[in-house]
């Protein structure tokens, strides 16, 4: 089993930044691949980025690509999500998920296996 903890979230003004960790517990997180997905009110949950296991690969939802940047400390069992430029539209619920062990990350929600419980970001205008 693995236990997901979401941190830092908070509100801010339009153009500020905020940096998501996600605390890892249990088994092999340095295997998994790890992502970030958000829920803004009235809407679906959508991808937002994903990391490898060994932090080579990531992946963007076009919105927050050059804004967003995803990266991972195997040592500590944590993956970050730095936010900067952020938007009144970045607002939402945001969740941390993982993937089974020495499986690839992706878009996908149902490639991930564990789930946080999820931090809430607001973005005034």
């Amino acid at each position: 089993q693995v236990q997901l903890v979401e941190s830092g979230g908070g509100s801010v003004q339009a153009g500020g930044s905020l940096r998501l960790s996600c605390a890892a517990s249990g088994r092999s997180f340095s295997s998994r691949a790890m992502g970030w997905f958000r829920q803004a009110p009235g809407k679906e949950r959508e991808f937002v980025a994903y990391i490898s296991w060994s932090g080579e690969k990531t992946d963007y939802v076009d919105s927050v690509k050059g804004r967003f940047s995803i990266s991972r400390d195997n040592a500590k069992n944590t993956v970050y999500l730095q936010m900067n430029s952020l938007k009144p539209e970045d607002t939402a619920v945001y969740y941390c998920a993982a993937t089974p062990t020495s499986s690839g990350g992706n878009r996908l929600q149902n490639s991930y296996a564990y789930w946080g419980q999820g931090t809430q970001v607001t973005v005034s205008s």
